[in-house]
């Protein structure tokens, strides 16, 4: 009896919610329709009330037209697989390695230029720096690498850069082999108004040297990315980076800063129409500008007059020399010239670009050096840079100067980049590692071929926590013949040979007549080597493989030291075995009349050469001197048996952006000789020291700026010059003399 109760009630609740949701569904339906007026739309819900201001959602059929401002990224697929059909290119699938193990090696040919074509300024740079590297060949047949004679970096259509028929030019070389081995250097690609990838060729398995490349296009391994650069970038040296001393604390006056151009419409307009909102004309300074273009007063909206306003108040360069944090926002392409901009002045870069590859990513290490925001949060930039600590940001900004000194100051340092980027892929198994890359000096100055071990390179001691050798070896520059025991020589070999750290001697024979023998030298405690020198002058800076030692001791046949002077200096360099340590300085200077670089052999208190007629140095610098250098500039060496020295200090200097250092001596090395000297030695003539003053500028231009350092820095021994016993200190010999 309870059961069927039970079902029974069960079975009215149910008859009751069907009749409910029947009637009360009807009705509403009946009541939408009684009251619904003629021709009134019916509203979807919800029923905003600011509806006019939202997008409403696409529709299926606009999802397949790709409606909206974009262009879908399927779309943008298609474009460029139809533009590179080679887009999956790696180098073991489109690069052809056999024309590189040739006996020449890595050798880079430059296509002659179309006849009544124009070239850019920019392209100039770049086909210059390539036919001044030592990579450079002018046979086709000895080429492992080809770049294009052709004018590619403005691929934008409505430029007048723009180069007609490539393809057709291209077509007509008989080494294109669809763009095997080739490079092809760019700066701007597409045009108005999307921008695409498009350079307006094939490029087929050509290896792409190019600025704002998109990581969806990027050929990891296979491309490269460079930086965007303005025209007015210089061929070769460069500005120094503005981080010249250490500030304490390392934060500047602003926080963050951007002052640029805005765009109204078309790609790269979000971000940038987007800056103002964290703009606050105190510690954040965020500016735009639609005063650009010819007809930016047609398109111009409420804002622009205030924000033109606003701009004109901030001068750009005062704010980059006094911000911490400087906005780099995409533009109408990824790159941006405010990233170089950045780099040089020590701000430290935060990147608006999302899908940016950035320059030489392969191998530089950006996450030191750069902060990394997001387009879409915008308004998380300001706390997130608030957020970096004083340790990171000293950091960060000691390592934009690194990278902008080693990689970026120049034009010439670009393409060296590129082409020693191409060069460590093909001989990987003799290539630079990410430590050498991402360490001072920077990777143009670590040639693999001498080692891939960072040991075996005097700039790596101290991070490393490593001392250099307790040896070295001297090498001496002979050019006169033997004809006496008497002999300067003769007496510098016995002082050499009695130092406890010298590990051989080395003798390198420059003079007209054959070397004696073995049996006219001294006897001596260490091994005697005596090496043809070929009577070049160049060749005391050989990497003679005799030399097994890392410091070298290079000495003139008639240098005067004493053996406890020449331990003092071996002691100093091991302490500064990047540099040259050595006893006569010399020193140049700028004449503001004739505008030129002079040189002076005056003894002041400044210096900022040492003369390597007694001066020791890592022998990795006999490497660098040989492999690094233009033979034009070992061929003037050569040509005037002068300005070797001058030349290893340039070198040096360059590389570690540091002066030598001099040590005390006994006496002061001469220039003139002696009054019963009848005839004036070669290196005392006038027309030998104009001859120097004359190198001092050849190589500066070269290196495209003076890389000499001044000093004012002299080592000496401990009590030195004291007015206490001799018999106290260490270097007794320095001042009974």
């Amino acid at each position: 009896m309870q059961a069927r109760k039970k079902y029974v009630l069960l079975g009215l609740c149910t008859c009751c919610w069907l009749l409910l949701f029947y009637w009360g569904g009807l009705q509403e339906r009946l009541l939408s329709f009684l009251t619904r007026r003629q021709g009134e739309v019916v509203r979807p819900w919800p029923d905003w009330l600011d509806r006019a201001l939202l997008p409403g959602y696409a529709e299926n059929a606009e999802l397949q037209d790709g409606g909206g401002g974009g262009e879908p990224p399927r779309q943008r697929r298609q474009a460029w697989a139809s533009i590179y059909k080679d887009s999956r290119c790696r180098m073991d699938t489109c690069f052809d390695f056999g024309r590189c193990r040739a006996r020449d090696g890595f050798r880079v040919y430059v296509y002659p230029p179309e006849k009544n074509e124009r070239v850019s300024e920019s392209y100039r740079k770049i086909l210059a720096s390539v036919a001044e590297s030592r990579y450079y060949t002018s046979d086709p047949r000895e080429a492992c690498l080809f770049v294009l004679g052709i004018d590619t970096l403005d691929r934008d259509q409505l430029s007048t850069q723009f180069v007609q028929n490539v393809d057709e030019k291209i077509r007509g070389y008989p080494l294109w082999n669809d763009g095997r081995n080739h490079v092809i250097f760019n700066l701007y690609s597409g045009t108005w108004p999307n921008y695409t990838e498009d350079l307006g060729f094939n490029v087929g398995q050509a290896i792409l040297a190019k600025a704002s490349l998109n990581t969806e296009h990027f050929r990891p391994g296979f491309d490269v990315s460079i930086p965007l650069f303005s025209k007015d970038h210089p061929q070769k040296g460069g500005e120094r980076g503005w981080l010249l001393r250490n500030t304490v604390p390392p934060r500047r006056k602003y926080l963050l800063m951007f002052k640029g151009k805005r765009y109204l419409t078309g790609i790269g307009s979000d971000t940038r129409n987007a800056l103002h909102h964290i703009h606050n004309g105190k510690d954040i300074v965020s500016l735009t500008t639609c005063k650009h273009g010819k007809d930016w007063e047609k398109h111009k909206d409420a804002r622009c007059d205030h924000d033109n306003q606003e701009y004109e108040r901030f001068d750009y360069q005062e704010l980059l020399h006094n911000s911490t944090f400087c906005l780099v926002p995409r533009g109408r392409r990824l790159g941006s010239f405010r990233f170089l901009e950045s780099l040089q002045a020590a701000c430290i870069p935060v990147l608006l670009s999302n899908g940016w590859e950035l320059p030489f990513s392969d191998v530089i290490q950006w996450n030191q050096a750069v902060i990394e925001g997001d387009e879409r949060l915008l308004l998380q930039v300001p706390s997130t840079v608030r957020a970096v600590g004083v340790d990171r940001v000293l950091a960060l900004r000691q390592r934009t100067q690194m990278l902008w000194e080693a990689y970026f100051s120049s034009v010439d340092k670009i393409v060296l980049t590129t082409l020693e980027i191409i060069k460590d892929r093909v001989y990987a198994h003799i290539s630079r590692n990410k430590f050498m890359w991402n360490s001072l000096p920077g990777g143009l100055v670590v040639l693999p071929e001498y080692s891939t071990h960072l040991a075996h390179y005097p700039f790596y001691y101290l991070s490393l926590g490593i001392s250099p050798g307790q040896e070295f070896t001297a090498v001496i520059h002979a050019t006169s013949p033997l004809v006496s025991q008497s002999q300067p020589i003769m007496k510098l070999l016995q002082v050499v040979s009695k130092s406890k750290y010298c590990s051989q001697i080395i003798i390198l024979w420059n003079s007209e007549k054959p070397p004696p023998h073995r049996s006219k030298w001294p006897p001596m405690p260490v091994p005697l080597v005596v090496t043809d020198g070929r009577r070049k002058t160049s060749s005391r800076f050989l990497p003679h493989v005799s030399i097994d030692t890392e410091a070298v001791l290079s000495l003139d046949e008639d240098t005067v030291l004493l053996t406890s002077e020449v331990n003092f200096a071996f002691h100093v360099w091991q302490s500064f075995p990047e540099r040259i340590v050595g006893y006569p300085p010399r020193s140049h200077f700028w004449d503001p009349v004739k505008k030129i670089w002079g040189y002076t052999s005056k003894w002041t208190n400044e210096f900022s050469i040492v003369l390597t007629g007694a001066a020791f140095y890592h022998r990795y610098y006999h490497y660098l001197f040989s492999h690094y250098l233009p033979p034009s500039l070992r061929a003037l060496v050569d040509r005037t048996s002068n300005c070797e020295d001058i030349l290893m200090n340039f070198l040096v200097s360059s590389v570690t952006h540091l002066p030598p250092i001099k040590v005390a001596q006994r006496k002061q090395y001469k220039e003139m000789p002696g009054p019963q000297s009848t005839n004036m030695a070669p290196w005392a003539t006038p027309e030998h020291f104009n001859q120097r003053q004359d190198c001092v500028n050849t190589f500066a231009s070269w290196f495209g700026y003076m890389p000499l350092v001044h000093s004012q820095l002299r080592l000496d021994p401990v009590l030195f010059k004291d007015h206490v016993s001799v018999l106290r200190k260490k270097y007794k010999d320095l001042e009974r003399a």
